[in-house]
């Protein structure tokens, strides 16, 4: 749903994400950069998004808002029942554990641990004990089809595999939200399809999935999508589930 011009609003039952008129705003010498100027929509649980935008767009500014990396200069965020505007640094982080999952272009899997313990890394920050994490990493290594793979290292993966090890990863503490940035980017077409493959599957079982990116085909995949263009909405199409 696209909001516009309402008042600041609690988000519904059946939504994830909800930003009201969220600006965010840097000051460079004498100028001010509007990277994001009043930006209004809602997401709701289930669904399938892309976030697409040209360099300058204020994409990256989104990306981070959205996955609580930054804070609106002002506006309302709310995630999963949270306001974001209103939590401390160290509750922020906690909360941005619980409900966000990452998938970044370039993995970022840990070089030095294996593809299982790559999968566990999430599960430690919240307390699980070594045989729940080896368990339930094992269970998302299927999941994603490593399963075979459990014990080699990133080095010993094709790009296409780091990928999954990445997407299993994301999954670890069962986010109410999967943050894709440009997840494809350093992929090959085929391998790109398989992971976008990847994707629809979690959309279809339910998990709610926000895609950032600049290619048009890979957009696509997903069921709506919001346009940006010097800060502000130009585009959006609404999620028809």
């Amino acid at each position: 749903m696209i909001v516009r011009n309402r008042d600041f609003l609690r988000p519904a039952a059946d939504e994830v994400i909800r930003l009201e008129n969220v600006r965010r705003h840097y000051v460079v010498g004498d100028e001010t950069v509007k990277a994001l100027d009043g930006v209004s929509f809602s997401i709701k649980k289930g669904s399938y998004w892309s976030i697409m935008g040209s360099s300058g767009s204020g994409k990256s500014t989104m990306l981070n808002i959205l996955g609580c990396l930054d804070r609106p200069s002002s506006g309302t965020y709310w995630l999963n029942g949270g306001n974001v505007a209103e939590m401390d640094d160290n509750a922020l982080s906690d909360h941005r554990l619980k409900n966000l999952g990452f998938v970044f272009q370039s993995f970022h899997l840990i070089p030095q641990l294996t593809v299982c313990e790559n999968i566990e890394v999430p599960m430690l920050y919240i307390g699980l004990s070594q045989s729940d994490r080896k368990g339930k990493a094992e269970a998302l290594a299927a999941k994603v089809g490593m399963e075979h793979r459990l014990r080699h290292l990133p080095s010993e993966l094709s790009g296409g595999q780091r990928q999954r090890v990445a997407v299993a990863r994301a999954l670890a503490n069962d986010p109410a939200v999967l943050l894709a940035d440009e997840p494809t980017g350093n992929l090959d077409s085929t391998t790109s399809v398989q992971i976008m493959d990847l994707f629809q599957e979690l959309s279809e079982q339910g998990k709610t999935v926000i895609l950032v990116t600049h290619e048009p085909d890979i957009a696509a995949y997903a069921k709506a999508s919001i346009v940006l263009k010097d800060g502000v909405i130009l585009t959006a199409t609404e999620d028809a589930k």
